[in-house]
């Protein structure tokens, strides 16, 4: 049987496990939060990370994905794409152990972290998660002292002068040029180098990163072949798009790989190719409703002795409003500054005021630094008032936190009945 046929026979027998569930309980709840409960929420769309995963199977078929759980660990998606047959990569123990919970076997784990805890490493050598990546000789030490029949994966820094939303290349990765050593090391040590990894990038801008990448991590796998390690497996990493308004597009960046694995990774090679896909599954899948729970009109142009805002607005003075939300830079928000996100609102309720106004949205917290969007034009809002934002599934609840007290929000899930 085929994956893409698979993938599909997955999705048939998942229908019965979540569909009549959410459909039934969905939208009351929804409706009551908008009503009473007035805390923003987010709206989780099944079918779209399913139709990702189509997707994925039919434009990478020699691609198995192992889901980054960092970039959203929420136990739903983990269900779903486990049963699906995704596999995971996991930076830590509880996400080993999250995963492991669901009744994943180790052997659809990458330990992808080339910085590990000693105790983590001991508690993936407890539950036979082999595949572990690597960068530097101490890692190396510790691995053969922990867990030396670990399948261990050289991470390799790859081509920098490709524009990246998060360049994950100032924290990991060996220079290429620099891989025999460790490469060395290892064969010294006795240890298990299965394969080369890299990563371009989270959020990649520039399709030709991959097709580089690749090239680069060719030359080193080359090099643990020579040296006489079983070199078996390539893990190109992450950095595919997953918004809707990204960069490039899912397609020219399958298309881009897919001739770079054909050349120097062809099928006859044997090499089990693998990938570290997050925000790609998720992030459209996701919109956050929030609430304006405050406004201030201000005056756009004048400033106090102070440099603040004069919030007393004479007759030939422009206005400009100032919008509190429910949610912010220290909850769902911390995107803007963790990844370097851009969001855009769009209005719950169609208006036909057509004039818009210069207005700065904020978070609920008491820091001046909970600001979302500052010098953007928008029609004016009141109070009650619901705005929702897109593409918001990747690196947001996963690192947002309850600072002065302010709720996360809650997940609502939904599937569509043609997406099944």
């Amino acid at each position: 049987m085929s994956r893409i046929t698979s993938a599909y026979h997955q999705i048939d027998t998942l229908y019965h496990h979540f569909h009549l569930a959410l459909f039934c309980s969905v939208f009351p709840q929804i409706k009551f939060y908008q009503k009473l409960k007035e805390d923003a929420f987010f709206i989780g769309d099944l079918g779209d990370i399913i139709s990702k995963y189509k997707t994925w199977c039919e434009l990478l078929p020699r691609i198995e994905p192992f889901y980054a759980v960092k970039c959203n660990p929420d136990p739903v998606i983990l269900q779903l794409l486990a049963h699906l047959g995704t596999s995971f990569d996991c930076a830590s123990k509880d996400e080993i152990e999250s995963v492991l919970k669901l009744g994943v076997s180790p052997t659809r784990i990458v330990y992808a972290n080339p910085c590990k805890q000693k105790s983590f490493i001991r508690y993936a050598a407890k539950h036979k998660v082999k595949m572990m990546t690597f960068d530097n000789e101490v890692e190396l030490d510790k691995i053969k002292l922990l867990y030396p029949d670990a399948h261990l994966i050289i991470r390799i820094l790859p081509p920098s002068n490709f524009k990246v939303q998060c360049d994950l290349g100032l924290k990991f990765g060996c220079h290429p040029n620099k891989a025999i050593d460790l490469l060395e090391k290892a064969k010294f040590l006795g240890l298990n180098v299965k394969g080369v990894s890299f990563h371009v990038g989270s959020g990649a801008e520039e399709v030709e990163a991959f097709s580089a990448a690749v090239k680069e991590a060719y030359n080193v796998f080359q090099m643990g072949l020579e040296l006489g390690h079983d070199m078996t497996i390539l893990d190109v990493g992450g950095g595919f798009p997953g918004q809707k308004t990204a960069p490039i597009c899912f397609e020219e960046v399958a298309m881009v790989l897919n001739e770079a694995l054909d050349e120097y990774f062809p099928p006859e090679s044997g090499v089990r190719i693998i990938a570290e896909p997050g925000r790609y599954f998720v992030a459209s899948a996701f919109t956050l409703t929030a609430n304006v729970i405050a406004k201030r009109m201000v005056s756009r142009d004048n400033k106090n002795a102070d440099g603040c805002v004069e919030q007393c607005v004479g007759k030939d003075d422009e206005p400009a409003y100032m919008y509190y939300l429910n949610d912010g830079v220290y909850g769902s928000f911390n995107c803007l500054l963790f990844d370097h996100s851009h969001v855009a609102p769009s209005l719950l309720k169609t208006t036909r005021n057509k004039i818009e106004f210069t207005s700065s949205v904020w978070g609920p917290t008491c820091d001046s630094i909970d600001l979302i969007l500052e010098d953007y034009l928008l029609p004016e809002l009141h109070v009650g008032e619901w705005i929702y934002f897109e593409d918001m599934g990747a690196y947001t609840m996963c690192a947002s936190s309850t600072f002065n007290g302010m709720p996360k929000p809650k997940c609502f899930f939904y599937c569509q009945e043609d997406q099944w």
